[in-house]
């Protein structure tokens, strides 16, 4: 149970009320625009800068590596392209009048937490739900347990010392944490807080939204952690330009609801200590809501569903009935895909000749369990000669699957979809079976050409240079697996 600093540059999101209508209107990111023409000189390189793309008043989109936006990245203080994803959630948090509710895997960046505090200091109510495994200042961490910490999360260590070690001096002292150290700040300034043992259990299988809801009117959300590896990138990497990663900020005051039910349906009484937090499998199945928002068509829902229900009632079952009505074209960039039954049914879309494109996180695409290969025509079997259950490599493959270019230790985080360039699919949701069956997770499908627009430059920014088809190396490992498991 814990509890919000630091700023940054270029773009915000500023939320005007219209009375008449208690609407909190998104008016925009003030941008630090500069025309295609000119350069921005760093210390390294050249940023070449695009014509920045509309935005839909109601829901806009920002992405971390936008090539028509720049900013200084507040802890390392390189210039560098993209929108600042931690400023625009900075800045649609100092708009409250009223509330916040974060709901957040994992929170570490210090202007987030900073902008929390302000706004608790404001009178706001602020609420936060975290991810057991997360929900920790890794300021009270003893010697004895960072020694512990197995290799994963003593690298998170060393990138929070690096952050949080103002005075290099090899530790991090009481000031430095109410500084930099997010959850220490907030836990300093009273914010009430839970994280997915509030249920009275050890945690549920992955507590991974990423969202924030702002005065019941607006809501923010997409693939991004608030962190610095999710946002602007490695400290121990100066090319390092953070995971790959994107956040929507939509204006709906119904919208805001449903996000705001599943955040109370977590919430409970809070830390007052009632086992009434319902996290996981403990929530009631959702169905798919759909809301206006100005022109657009926005449908919201919810996982888990248990595995004993229809697929089809799951979000990845709503994943599947919009990639159904395809009738041009589907573009996918994606951190895992896993879930066969959307392999399955893309399948058929291609038969009837929508060009198919995918790209997946270099750490999930060759897994025997990806449903990249499956699009390639492969069929790899795991170290006990076993396939996936129901694996179907696509009789007619693909050679338009692939990995993007991405510098040591950021990953393509995307989890998202394009229908026809016109419908985006997006959330925290990853595209496998355990965050349909087990995550508490969320998924928007948005119909709208100017969001998808966004969309569409982000993916062929990626695909421009992706490594597509099937490498020798992999080739020679199916067949390896294949003589090895035949034996």
């Amino acid at each position: 149970m814990h509890r919000s600093s630091s700023k940054s540059s270029s773009k915000w999101i500023r939320l005007g009320l219209l009375a008449s209508l208690a609407l909190i209107v998104v008016i925009g990111l003030a941008r630090w625009q500069i025309s295609p023409a000119l350069n921005l000189e760093s210390s390294s390189d050249s940023l070449q800068l695009l014509e920045p793309l509309p935005q839909d008043p109601a829901i806009q989109a920002y992405f971390n590596y936008s090539q028509a936006a720049s900013y200084t990245d507040p802890y390392r203080q390189q210039l560098r392209l993209g929108d600042d994803l931690e400023q625009v959630l900075v800045e649609a948090i100092a708009a409250a009048q009223s509330t916040v509710d974060v709901a957040i895997q994992e929170l570490r960046l210090p202007g987030v937490a900073q902008a929390l505090v302000d706004r608790q200091r404001a009178g706001v109510r602020v609420r936060v739900v975290l991810e057991n495994s997360y929900s920790r200042p890794w300021s009270d961490l003893s010697p004895a347990e960072v020694q512990a910490l197995d290799s994963r999360d003593r690298g998170k260590y060393q990138e929070f010392l690096a952050l949080a070690d103002l005075d290099s001096d090899g530790r991090v002292s009481e000031a430095e944490a109410l500084e930099r150290d997010a959850l220490a700040m907030i836990q300093a300034a009273q914010i009430p807080w839970i994280d997915d043992t509030a249920d009275g259990s050890k945690g549920s299988s992955l507590m991974h939204h990423k969202f924030v809801v702002v005065d019941r009117q607006v809501v923010v959300a997409g693939s991004a952690n608030f962190t610095t590896s999710g946002t602007h990138g490695d400290f121990f990497n100066p090319d390092s330009r953070g995971n790959v990663n994107h956040l929507v900020a939509i204006a709906s005051p119904d919208l805001a609801r449903l996000y705001t039910e599943e955040f109370d349906l977590m919430w409970g009484d809070g830390p007052g200590g009632q086992p009434d937090s319902r996290f996981g499998l403990q929530k009631p199945l959702r169905s798919p809501q759909t809301v206006t928002v100005g022109s657009s068509q926005v449908t919201v829902q919810f996982s888990p569903t248990s595995a004993s229900q229809d697929w089809n009632r799951s979000v990845n079952g709503l994943i599947g009935r919009t990639l159904s009505t395809a009738r041009t074209s589907v573009d996918l960039a994606l951190f895992v895909f896993s879930d066969q039954n959307l392999s399955n049914l893309l399948e058929p879309q291609h038969r009837q000749g929508v060009q198919i494109r995918v790209l997946i996180d270099p750490g999930f695409m060759y897994r025997d369990y990806s449903e990249g290969l499956d699009l390639l025509g492969l069929a790899l079997p795991n170290h006990q000669c076993r396939y996936g259950e129901g694996n179907r490599p696509w009789a007619s493959p693909i050679t338009t699957v692939g990995i993007p270019p991405l510098a040591d230790g950021d990953v393509l985080h995307h989890k998202f979809g394009l229908v026809d360039n016109r419908i985006v699919v997006t959330g925290s949701q990853n595209w496998s079976i355990n965050a349909n069956h087990s995550n508490d997770e969320n998924l928007l499908v948005i119909d709208n050409p100017t969001v998808a627009a966004h969309f569409q430059r982000e993916f062929e920014r990626l695909y421009a240079e992706a490594t597509l088809g099937i490498p020798d190396w992999l080739q020679r490992r199916v067949q390896e697996q294949a003589a090895r498991c035949a034996s």
